[in-house]
């Protein structure tokens, strides 16, 4: 049933990519302005993360984000898994312990651990960004699913890098509420004030210090804060790649097997008939 399932879903995919070809570099968002392509290293079917740059994402997401969003999908001791931002145990631990959760036990609040996840902030109103970059697809229409997606992204990480670079430093008031210019959101105006600047966050040096992390510019910062909301959305994006390569991989090898099984076993009577 899995061989069958998994050979209708490639061909299917196939079928679509000989239809409608592969999506251009860059798509409308919406109504909005157009998405800019950003060349991510976890794109295309043999992608994988860059922990530093998850290192860096999550870096951004606790000192600017977390003020106004949560992120209550994921939990602490993810951010230790392999393929991941591979943060130390201990370390883990330690960023834990930032955060009070709710205890399913007692119903009081205590210092969270790793088996937590991150705690709900609707302090504000502010959306929950643990599913962001699955939910804000950049690239829309038919030439962004199917193996486009596959090889290009699924346009929700460039999505969150154009809004966050897309501010235009214009703003107005709107039934008493303050709206922020910007060339990506539907309308051009967001109630959302502009969070990344350039010069708000000094990177870190992770691990063991064996690299030098990048100037931390609006757009290196988008970017990364960016790669983070992907990985958040999508934990286990590259173990999902390798099993399909897998069982693609067994699919051809049973096609091939089945083909020349088909011509021995029918070889006599084929024969017999010429």
């Amino acid at each position: 049933m899995m061989f069958r399932t998994t050979l209708t879903a490639v061909a299917a995919a196939l079928s679509l990519t000989a239809t409608l070809g592969l999506s251009g570099p860059a798509e409308a968002a919406g109504a909005g302005g157009e998405v800019t392509d950003i060349a991510f290293s976890f794109e295309g079917p043999f992608g994988a993360y860059d922990r530093f740059q998850l290192q860096r994402g999550f870096q951004i997401y606790q000192e600017v984000c977390s003020g106004c969003h949560g992120m209550q999908y994921v939990s602490f001791r993810s951010l230790g898994d392999p393929g991941g931002p591979e943060f130390p145990e201990g370390q883990v631990r330690a960023i834990a312990e930032q955060y009070e959760v709710v205890d399913a036990t007692t119903g009081e609040y205590r210092t969270a651990r790793p088996s937590d996840k991150f705690p709900k902030n609707d302090a504000v109103g502010a959306p929950d960004l643990s599913l962001m970059a699955k939910a804000r697809a950049g690239f829309h229409g038919p030439s962004g699913t199917g193996i486009s997606q596959l090889v290009n992204g699924i346009g929700g990480p460039e999505y969150i890098y154009s809004l966050l670079v897309g501010y235009n430093g214009e703003d107005k008031e709107q039934a008493g509420t303050f709206l922020y210019g910007n060339d990506i959101y539907p309308g051009g105006y967001i109630a959302m004030s502009q969070p990344l600047w350039g010069d708000d966050v000094e990177y870190a040096v992770f691990g063991d210090g064996d690299y030098e992390p990048p100037e931390a510019t609006l757009e290196q910062q988008s970017k990364d804060v960016a790669a983070f909301l992907m990985w958040a959305a999508e934990p286990k994006l590259v173990d999902r790649k390798e099993a399909g390569i897998r069982n693609f991989l067994m699919l051809a090898v049973l096609a091939v097997l089945l083909y020349y099984t088909n011509k021995q076993v029918w070889a006599s009577v084929k024969g017999k008939e010429t």
